[in-house]
């Protein structure tokens, strides 16, 4: 996404964000984990009818779950951009790691927040992963980006 580079986050904005994002990323995970059920009985039943040479299916019940998954794909593909419009980055959906790009003494780093962390505390490079996150120190807390 271009937009990444060109919108940054002090920490106050990016707070703010996360917290309207956040019921967006829980339905979204949920959707995806209703996603994937629908994915694996649609898979198994095609297993079982290739196995067997053809099967005897209810092709209305079959039809409302591929409805029902292309439904759920749309909607996770809708929120996805819906979040990542706002210059948020979703690092990944199965957890819920979410990324504000920022600048901290003149450093392109990403805020980074997990779903069940109660605000955003890290930070890490934007040249590494959820594993260099460093707590973010508390004077950097109101600093405010000369790039809005």
């Amino acid at each position: 996404m271009a937009d990444e580079e060109s919108k940054l986050f002090s920490l106050r904005e990016a707070e703010r964000l996360r917290t309207q994002i956040e019921p967006i990323l829980i339905e979204t995970i949920e959707s995806r984990r209703k996603l994937a059920e629908l994915e694996e009985q649609l898979g198994a039943l095609a297993e079982r009818i290739q196995r067997s040479g053809g099967l005897i299916v209810s092709y209305e019940k079959v039809a409302r779950q591929r409805i029902e998954r292309n439904r759920l794909a749309e909607a996770i593909q809708a929120a996805l951009e819906r979040i990542q419009s706002t210059g948020c980055i979703v690092k990944d959906l199965e957890v819920g790691l979410l990324d504000f790009p920022a600048r901290i003494d003149g450093e392109a780093v990403y805020l980074c927040w997990k779903l069940g962390e109660d605000r955003i505390r890290f930070y890490h490079r934007q040249d590494e992963g959820f594993s260099g996150r460093k707590p973010i120190d508390p004077r950097d807390a109101d600093y405010r980006n000369p790039i809005q």
